[in-house]
């Protein structure tokens, strides 16, 4: 039996029969089936009567990348949350690929086009904000195959960036990773902070 979820205009299916006798358990444990196994409808939290959650504003930029929930099998992340901190303003960019418009991957096989459609994708998603690559304070830099591309990888960062003229460069980290879809080589997360206007 599917069930059908309602959020926004979005839908997620789950199927209620191969539950395992786990996930029933701990899907109880967090209010979400009833002891009949139905899906129960979501409570608001009641600390957020007394304090309000954080603002949030998902960022997209559908004219190069699209959205997560759009893939052929839909996965649920926002590309990017603005976060308004006071007289500032965060962005927490998802991990991001070689992934067009349709939701499809570019240049298999190919790690150097890989990671420069990477570049694309992440520079139009801070643009999206009015942010730029100087507004970038870390990045999280996940490889498939490290040992292999990582010089490469690192070749093409810092041509980037001297580029770019970044002055002083974003806080990194590398990591060796299996990433989501095998045709993916590189993927990469970043956050970036600037004054609101």
């Amino acid at each position: 039996m599917d069930c059908v979820i309602e959020n926004k205009d979005k839908q997620l299916l789950i199927d209620l029969s191969k539950l395992t006798d786990g996930e029933k358990l701990e899907m109880k444990k967090l209010g979400i089936l009833s002891d009949d196994h139905k899906i129960t409808k979501a409570v608001y939290p009641s600390i957020h009567q007394d304090r309000p959650p954080l603002e949030k504003h998902a960022v997209s930029a559908p004219q190069i990348i699209n959205e997560a929930f759009n893939y052929e099998k839909p996965s649920s992340f926002s590309r990017a949350l603005r976060l308004d901190l006071g007289g500032y303003k965060a962005l927490l960019i998802s991990g991001t690929a070689s992934v067009n418009e349709e939701g499809k991957p570019e240049h298999i096989g190919d790690f150097k086009a890989q990671l420069w459609r990477t570049y694309l994708n992440i520079t139009n998603l801070l643009e999206a904000e009015g942010m730029s690559w100087h507004d970038v304070v870390r990045t999280t830099n996940y490889l498939r195959d490290i040992e292999r591309d990582y010089d490469e990888f690192n070749k093409i960062r810092t041509t980037f960036y001297q580029w770019l003229n970044l002055d002083p460069l974003p806080a990194a980290t590398g990591i060796q990773v299996r990433l989501c879809w095998e045709t993916l080589l590189v993927e990469i997360e970043v956050w970036a902070i600037c004054k609101s206007k």
